[in-house]
């Protein structure tokens, strides 16, 4: 597993990669194509309407016959011109006309501003919209589009080009960007969702390594928890059956006594398995009542007055809390005093000093332990309330438990509504800082 994954890790990123340059190559494509679009569209607009204006008021051409006294010594032919667009149309009535054409071509929308030019010797403006030039000048953000009006005069024969309708669009590419709008969002979307699926599958796939560690050392610590009361038992039984054990009833009650504390530990470590199962399952029940926390915190120190003396410990209480009576359930409440006495006792050096303080505020009762041990790293205080999670102490079985404790006791927290966090520094101790709220009488 240790060398596939970043294997996996690697072709997922290149596999994610080629996804994003392939979206980006396609959606650029897409934005020229519909340029392209854009532009075909508006030029077939503005050529329906200079063929529709070039139908309309042609002045026919005027033959002046041979006979008699003539002023010219030939036939001659002269055209006279059409009217002036201007002449015929008012601004108004041709934007009209380049609107209904553009929203013919499915254009509607397309913000635009034109003129119409006449071919002088130099071009003329004949009419123009009210910002036509400042869009038209605009040449990086605007584009311009014109063609010609052609005049069917003299026989229907086509004449060049007097006349010419520019259109300008302003913003033309933000334009073409709008058009293919949800396009883009929906490939923006569809990108985020890809990254987010991917780092969604790395982190699992890091989760999954991490259960799987924990859940070999949680074996591992199990076996070894239950296979040692075992063999002590097992000893145990074998000296019973000793003919000499037999008859000194003082070294019979003594080998009785082993077997009876090793299978209250063993019985123990199942409880704890049992209760860790109870909480996966949100089947937890808690009888919550009035309770004296003071009392509750004396009677667990109380028992662990041997452990704390095999390591040359001591404890210190400072009960300051003027009000301690708050609402818990007796069994898990004392199960929660237990266990944080507990960890600072297993992860203590020689010479523990254990310090215990209480006070209240307006709505909690706030309980410190205090410890002058190992201390933790500061992954470890991130970790510590996660289930199985152990501190690596150097020795995998230096410290017993199965990393069910800390779990324990913030899920006993959560369920009594209350907070609990940890201040600890390597090498110099931890302190447990434990808020539960205070018993409210009802009215």
């Amino acid at each position: 597993m240790k060398k596939i994954f970043p294997v996996i890790v690697v072709l997922v990123a290149l596999s994610v990669l080629g996804i994003i340059v392939i979206q980006i190559s396609w959606l650029n494509n897409l934005l020229r194509v519909q340029q392209d679009n854009y532009e075909i569209k508006i030029t077939k607009a503005i050529s329906s309407v200079a063929s529709e204006l070039s139908n309309q008021g042609p002045v026919p051409a005027m033959r002046l016959p041979r006979s008699g006294m003539h002023l010219f010594p030939f036939d001659f032919n002269f055209t006279v011109r059409p009217a002036l667009i201007s002449s015929r149309y008012t601004t108004n009535e041709i934007y009209v006309k380049l609107q209904k054409a553009l929203s013919k071509e499915g254009l509607k929308n397309l913000p635009f501003e034109f003129a119409i030019t006449s071919n002088a010797s130099e071009m003329e403006v004949e009419m123009q919209s009210k910002y036509f030039f400042s869009v038209y000048n605009d040449s990086i953000n605007s584009r311009t589009f014109y063609t010609p009006v052609m005049s069917e005069v003299n026989n229907d024969i086509p004449q060049p080009a007097f006349e010419h309708i520019y259109i300008s669009v302003p913003n033309f590419n933000k334009e073409v960007r709008n058009s293919l709008l949800w396009v883009l969002l929906s490939s923006v979307a569809f990108t985020i969702i890809v990254i987010a699926a991917f780092f969604l599958t790395v982190k699992t796939i890091i989760n999954q390594r991490n259960l799987s560690k924990i859940k070999n050392d949680f074996i591992n610590n199990m076996t070894h928890e239950l296979k040692t009361p075992l063999a002590t038992i097992s000893l145990a039984v074998d000296a019973l059956q000793n003919s000499k054990v037999q008859s000194n009833p003082e070294k019979s009650n003594y080998f009785s006594g082993i077997i009876r504390q090793e299978n209250k530990r063993m019985n123990k470590h199942v409880e704890t398995i049992l209760q860790a199962a109870l909480m996966d399952k949100n089947e937890l029940k808690l009888n919550f009542a009035p309770l004296n926390a003071h009392a509750v915190i004396e009677k667990v120190l109380n028992g662990f007055k041997l452990q704390l003396e095999e390591k040359g410990g001591t404890a210190e209480l400072h009960l300051n809390a003027k009000n301690d009576l708050i609402s818990a359930d007796e069994v898990h409440f004392t199960n929660l005093i237990n266990n944080l006495i507990d960890n600072a006792v297993k992860y203590s050096k020689e010479d523990l000093h254990l310090i215990i303080t209480t006070h209240c505020t307006t709505r909690y009762l706030v309980i410190q332990v205090q410890d002058n041990g190992i201390g933790m790293s500061k992954e470890t205080v991130k970790r510590i309330f996660e289930k199985f999670y152990r501190a690596h102490t150097g020795n995998v079985h230096n410290v017993k438990g199965f990393g069910l404790g800390m779990s324990y006791v913030k899920q006993v927290v959560d369920a009594h509504q209350g907070k609990i966090k940890v201040e600890s520094t390597l090498g110099k101790g931890s302190t447990f800082i434990l808020d539960i709220p205070l018993y409210k009488a009802e009215a």
